[in-house]
């Protein structure tokens, strides 16, 4: 396992905390390193939803992702959304937030979407200073996903990997490196996911993600529905190999299977990492 990075402390492996399986986890405490929520779940939540995540985040890390941060638009920040944000990361004593590189809406509109941004330089400078600001409000080093995306702008001037390891580096913030949303994206635009893999700033990656998809044959659909492929897998071997192995956490957001499947899928990524060195290809 790789040393905490950041200083956000190594967690181990983890499944997205989804309503469905609450009761479940409530009775058996199973054995996951952390649990991941989706922050606008939570947060102005009440009542018997918000106890079992209290509950939950007394026995178990929990850390919060986001869909909403827009870190990408023109609009300005939405400070109220960002102090509601650090009061649910105080209350359960998150380890970190995380959000994705992209845009949600604009002039007011969110489009419940996370939107494909162009790879400029004045794309990158908008969004290193919105970075530095969200991370001012929220007193903590913000955490940011490579989505995946069906549609690239000409306009462009970096590959999505350029773009995210300066933005990193000139943001001081972490990366959460989503491996599904690689093989999607690499797949949809004809790009070499091992390079991608290569190139990113690996001391900066705090979390992966892993996640099936839907293969339409011309074009791949992140839909979080099925399990983890192959080909997801092999680049993940990859990445533990390069990264030294990250807090790794499996999302599943549709079909949702009795929550002993995910742990079963889960032991692969364990597996995996505590691997030999040298096992990964590419």
């Amino acid at each position: 396992m790789s040393e905490p990075r950041l200083g956000m402390p190594h967690l181990g492996f983890g499944v997205g905390l989804r309503t469905p399986h609450l009761p479940y986890i409530r009775r058996h405490l199973p054995p996951v390193g952390f649990f991941e929520i989706i922050s606008e779940n939570f947060l102005d939540t009440r009542g018997g939803r918000r106890r079992a995540l209290e509950e939950i985040a007394e026995r178990y890390p929990v850390v919060l992702h986001g869909v909403s941060l827009s870190i990408g638009s023109t609009d300005p920040l939405d400070f109220g959304y960002l102090r509601r944000l650090k009061r649910l990361a105080d209350e359960i004593r998150a380890p970190w937030v995380s959000d994705h590189v992209c845009w949600t809406g604009v002039l007011g509109v969110n489009t419940h979407d996370l939107l494909p941004l162009p790879f400029t330089e004045e794309t990158l400078d908008h969004v290193v200073r919105r970075v530095r600001v969200v991370q001012d409000v929220l007193e903590r080093q913000l955490v940011l996903e490579n989505p995946s995306s069906y549609v690239e702008f000409h306009a462009s001037t970096l590959t999505e990997w350029e773009f995210l390891a300066r933005m990193a580096e000139e943001a001081d913030c972490g990366l959460l490196l989503d491996v599904n949303n690689v093989h999607v994206s690499a797949f949809n635009h004809d790009f070499d996911p091992v390079r991608y893999l290569r190139e990113l700033p690996h001391e900066r990656i705090v979390q992966m993600h892993l996640a099936g998809h839907t293969d339409y044959g011309t074009h791949i659909v992140d839909t979080h529905d099925a399990p983890v492929s192959a080909p997801v897998w092999e680049l993940y071997r990859l990445a533990v190999e390069l990264t030294g192995g990250a807090p790794t956490l499996l999302e599943r957001d549709d079909k949702l299977p009795p929550f002993p499947e995910l742990l079963a899928e889960l032991d692969t990524a364990r597996a995996l990492t505590t691997a030999p060195a040298g096992g990964a290809r590419g």
